[in-house]
């Protein structure tokens, strides 16, 4: 029997010897619960059935992470002004001051998206926030992948007669970095037509509430999102490793190795997390995976 018969059996039972009619759990004749109740501890009853969703009211997780979204958009809205009022320094112009310029701001944005994950869920926040997240994340890991390829091509180039200064004149970081968002902007607009996320309730994981989550539509474009951010990162890590061991005044790439190698752990230990939970709960570990990943990108 499933969950819901073994935990729903009341109904009208007739007394021994006396023939009155009452209500108790050992009856003989069971009235099923609807879909949205459940029996009360005596199974006399049937009393509705608790909602669950990552609340702002009744969850100090929901709290914790709208503290420390918050904390983060301003620490990344600091840096992006001091950026912008330094941004004719040779120091700025140095450090490609347009792609670190569009990092920033995207990691602003993904920030931002987290709200997205909080709160009851609609059709509209749960179509938004898987793509919105998978685009400006794409937009980041794009952003650090074209930084580390001008930091080897920027060596490459020192070389008197080398072929390579003609890749710094054409701007190669601007076609990676907006090349490579749209390879994941066709990822999402096929996952929104062919299997969109819905809002969905569902009845049957716990016998007394009922969880209110997003349903990811199709698996299939959902988990092709996620690879494709993995494949990116994936790549910006063996570039990075690669050109590690180039001049002290080249020791960007170190940094990036560090910080996608962090990025790659991140997310391969948060999917059997994310698998293994329902609810708010599966809801806190993606959250909590942006956070930590992005935090780690400074």
């Amino acid at each position: 029997m499933t969950p819901r018969q073994r935990a729903c059996c009341f109904g009208i039972m007739v007394e021994p010897h006396t023939e009155m009619a009452m209500s108790g759990k050992d009856s003989e004749i069971c009235d099923m619960c609807p879909e949205d109740q459940w029996p009360n501890p005596s199974q006399t009853r049937c009393v509705p059935k608790v909602f669950e969703f990552l609340s702002y009211e009744e969850d100090t997780m929901a709290s914790f992470f709208s503290i420390a979204v918050m904390l983060c958009c301003a620490v990344t809205c600091f840096i992006i002004r001091k950026f912008l009022l330094y941004w004719d320094t040779p120091l700025v112009k140095a450090n490609n001051r347009t792609v670190s310029f569009i990092l920033l701001v995207s990691i602003l944005l993904i920030f931002l998206c987290v709200f997205l994950f909080i709160g009851y869920p609609v059709n509209i926040t749960c179509k938004m926030r898987q793509t919105s997240f998978g685009f400006f994340f794409s937009v980041v890991i794009s952003s650090v992948l074209a930084k580390t390829i001008m930091v080897y091509i920027a060596f490459k180039a020192t070389k008197p007669g080398s072929s390579w200064r003609n890749l710094v004149e054409v701007r190669l970081s601007y076609y990676i970095v907006v090349t490579c968002p749209l390879v994941q902007v066709l990822i999402c607009a096929i996952w929104l037509s062919v299997s969109p996320p819905y809002q969905e309730f569902d009845y049957n994981s716990y016998h007394e509430k009922i969880i209110i989550q997003c349903n990811e539509g199709s698996d299939l474009w959902f988990y092709s999102m996620l690879g494709y951010l993995g494949l990116l990162a994936a790549v910006s890590f063996i570039l990075a490793f690669m050109v590690r061991t180039l001049p002290d005044s080249f020791n960007e790439a170190r940094n990036i190795t560090f910080s996608m190698l962090v990025f790659i752990s991140v997310w391969i230990a948060m999917i059997p997390a994310y698998l293994s939970t329902r609810g708010k709960s599966m809801v806190s570990v993606e959250i909590f995976a942006i956070l930590t990943s992005l935090v780690l990108e400074y």
